[in-house]
């Protein structure tokens, strides 16, 4: 008995430190939380963690209705010990966006993102670093470069098509799940656009598997120990942008030596060695991020940017289309007006911008259900965000792209790719909602790209390939992988429509 009382009068100091702590964060979330709507209570550090990460879909479907529930007009909840904020609102969302001052709000892309992507990424910079950067590279994505990725992209999406397609017909009457194949797709698209001979097969291999450790990731409680897929995800990344780091080096060598660019690091280090040039006239060091190992990083910013969401993108495009077939009948009437198959040759710059209503069908996708529904931000100080709450510092506040796509335009709901025609131009009239590709400062630099891959995809799908969803009871339902996807992995039965596929010699 003694001894019981003995570990008793040992243990309570730590109890009561135990529950004073527990106590403390419970009355820190309420004070942040303020008249927020949200829970009154949390889980000790976790907080809501585990809901969000076992159904993320039903987690900020209940943030949305939460907040448009009061006057507030944004939701208050608690995650692996950050406070959070839920801002469904386009007016408020920008004030995130627009950062007004400085250090208001930073950019993160994930809430424990720089244990994943590291220290070297576009995402975190800002102030003059970012935008030395974005005008560095700038020339990534000039028309002539654009051009050079466009041949590359209907190369491998014809590639897997015709595989897709001979796939189907060994098993005509079995639908084929989408998803994993348009992310194979864009994942060798990426690859070859960004470095395309300086992967070599067994690398692009090894570039795979470690691009899928970082995936499964995304989706997983950031626990940063041996074992655990967050762990796994941020070695990963490592391993990644040490790759492409190497790449970097090596394009750099055959810039030097006078050979034409042929992918997107080509353009980048073309640049790079002029700068390099000018600062040595000028009698300055080297220009800044010109580090290998950094422009490893940047260059996994835009693989990550180019795969995900285009990926998400290109599932709902064919989803829709289904759906809607008076869409699908203009679309594939307007490509055929201006490319053939039979030409056997890829579709130009110039035809690609004739599609004006393909690209209208693109750009509709994207803000009817825009892949990346949430860009998180950190509030780098309190920030007056409504005229009766202030942000406080080191809040992670979460903009919803998702909801605002469907504020102030013409019948939001509905799926109307004339609201981009020229007669219209709601993605001008309503620019402030339209935020797909962001806003402000961090701005997609690759926008461009993105909307040229969807509207090619677009082009040759319908125009190469009959095909019929599958659908189901929630078939189209949206779930988070991490951007969203329609439920069942867009099932569809294909078969070929031309009666060959075009070489594209």
């Amino acid at each position: 008995m003694e001894s019981i009382w003995a570990i008793l009068s040992l243990s309570t100091p730590y109890l009561l430190s135990l529950l004073a702590f527990l106590l403390l964060e419970q009355i820190s979330y309420l004070k942040k939380k303020r008249h927020i709507p949200g829970p009154t209570l949390v889980l000790p550090f976790i907080g809501n963690a585990i809901s969000l990460v076992r159904n993320p879909t039903k987690f900020w479907e209940l943030q949305s209705a939460t907040a448009k529930s009061s006057d507030a007009g944004f939701s208050a909840d608690y995650i692996i010990g950050r406070f959070i904020l839920f801002i469904p609102s386009s007016d408020l969302s920008q004030k995130v966006f627009a950062n007004v001052r400085p250090d208001a709000f930073h950019l993160v892309g994930h809430p424990f993102g720089k244990k994943l992507f590291g220290e070297h990424n576009l995402i975190y910079m800002f102030d003059q670093e970012h935008k030395d950067l974005r005008r560095q590279i700038a020339p990534n994505f000039t028309p002539k470069a654009l051009s050079t990725y466009s041949s590359i992209q209907q190369t491998i999406i014809l590639k897997h098509l015709k595989s897709w397609v001979q796939s189907s017909s060994s098993s005509p009457t079995e639908p084929m799940p989408l998803r994993f194949l348009c992310r194979d797709m864009n994942l060798e698209t990426s690859q070859t656009v960004m470095v395309g001979p300086y992967l070599s097969k067994e690398s692009r291999q090894k570039f795979n598997e470690d691009y899928n450790f970082f995936n499964v990731g995304l989706m997983k409680l950031p626990i940063d120990l041996p074992g655990f897929a967050f762990r796994n995800a941020g070695l990963a990344v490592k391993r990644l942008v040490q790759t492409l780091a190497k790449c970097s080096e090596e394009s750099k060598t055959r810039m030097n030596e006078g050979y034409d660019p042929t992918c997107l690091i080509d353009f980048w280090m073309q640049e790079h060695i002029r700068e390099i040039e000018a600062a040595k006239h000028a009698g300055d060091g080297d220009p800044l991020h010109s580090g290998s190992e950094e422009i490893g990083g940047h260059l996994f910013d835009f693989l990550f940017a180019a795969q995900d969401a285009s990926t998400s993108s290109l599932l709902w495009a064919v989803t829709l289309l289904d759906s809607h077939p008076e869409v699908l009948a203009r679309v594939r009437e307007e490509v055929a007006g201006v490319w053939s198959p039979e030409s056997d040759t890829p579709i130009t710059a110039e035809q690609l911008r004739e599609m004006r209503f393909t690209e209208a069908v693109a750009k509709e996708v994207v803000r009817f259900r825009a892949p990346a529904t949430l860009v998180p931000h950190i509030a780098g100080e309190d920030f007056q965000l409504t005229e009766n709450y202030r942000v406080p510092k080191g809040t992670i506040v979460f903009p919803s792209v998702f909801e605002s796509s469907f504020q102030g335009f013409v019948e939001p709901y509905r799926f109307d790719p004339d609201r981009f025609m020229v007669e219209r131009q709601e993605d001008r009239v309503h620019k402030k909602n339209f935020l797909a590709f962001g806003a402000g400062a961090h701005q997609c630099v690759g926008q461009r790209y993105a909307i040229n891959h969807l509207v090619l995809f677009i082009a040759m799908f319908t125009s190469l390939i009959d095909f019929k969803r599958h659908r189901t009871e929630g078939c189209d339902d949206i779930t988070y992988v991490p951007t969203i996807c329609p439920k069942d992995d867009c099932k569809v039965f294909l078969s070929k429509r031309c009666s060959r596929f075009p070489s594209l010699s």
